[in-house]
């Protein structure tokens, strides 16, 4: 059977688990988009497209989760699917695997309770910290973590 041009799995980010856990992949440089970045950047925010624009001007890749396929999804709107579909596949992905489920579970047992951290937040933490990415999210209320360094953008976060 021949294959596809350009497989999507090969833009994954994950190749191989790190020898320990707790351990992180400092390699990869880029940014994890949150799902929050993701819906502004969709529904036409010119501050954050701008911002996103400028990313790609210097060479700085982008990389979404399942989290954010599954978030924006739940709320696409009928003809808009083509769109958000594009977006996604413009981006690498992070693969969730069992090393981001246990950090991922970690901080929900440390934060759920405190901090009101779901398990959305938690994975998509979790996944910036395991990748060595840096996370942007326009709300860093949901990610109290300690291990997670942020992209520092020009929008205030909330």
């Amino acid at each position: 059977m021949a294959r596809p041009g350009r497989s999507r799995h090969h833009q994954r980010v994950r190749e191989a688990a790190p020898a320990r856990y707790g351990a992180a992949l400092p390699a990869l440089t880029g940014i994890l988009l949150d799902s929050d970045v993701v819906i502004e950047a969709l529904r036409g925010n010119a501050r954050v497209a701008s911002e996103m624009e400028r990313l790609v001007d210097d060479g700085i890749r982008t990389y979404c989760s399942a989290v954010s396929w599954a978030e924006v999804f739940a709320g696409v709107r009928p003809g808009e699917e083509t769109t958000v579909e594009s977006f996604f596949h413009a981006r690498g992905e992070v693969a969730i695997d069992s090393l981001t489920g246990r950090r991922a579970g970690a901080y929900l047992l440390r934060y759920s309770k405190s901090h009101a951290v779901g398990i959305g937040d938690a994975l998509i933490a979790a996944a910036a910290a395991t990748t060595g990415l840096r996370l942007w999210t326009l709300n860093r209320r949901h990610y109290p973590m300690d291990d997670i360094e942020f992209y520092e953008s020009s929008i205030p976060a909330r």
